[in-house]
């Protein structure tokens, strides 16, 4: 039950990185629809950003293309602290060649 649980922490995990990835990107709001959807292809795209490795080319795009809007309210103190602190989130974004401005806010992180 334990490795199960584990499972789906780092499925969470894996959503909120990329949420975060692109709420920077400054796009349209969606419908309801589109957001699940965007967050659904951002979750499969991105798993291996919560293992400690760097965003693959479709996570970048994921971040790219995905609504900012739709990210943002995911992002708790606690999806905060998986995805690493602010530092972190920085290092992602930015190895995916989208510039962090300094003081952004998302959710419960904002950039150093």
């Amino acid at each position: 039950m334990g490795r199960m649980q584990n499972m789906r922490g780092r499925s969470r995990t894996v959503m909120v990185v990329l949420l975060v990835l692109m709420t920077l990107l400054g796009m349209e709001m969606g419908s309801a629809a589109d957001c699940r959807e965007e967050k659904r292809l951002g979750i499969q795209a991105c798993k291996a950003v919560t293992l400690g490795q760097k965003p693959s080319p479709a996570c970048c795009e994921r971040a790219r293309v995905s609504t900012p809007e739709c990210i943002c309210p995911a992002i708790s103190p606690r999806v905060a602290f998986l995805i690493g602190g602010a530092k972190r989130f920085v290092r992602l974004v930015e190895g995916c060649g989208r510039r962090v401005p300094p003081g952004y806010k998302c959710g419960s992180i904002t950039a150093p």
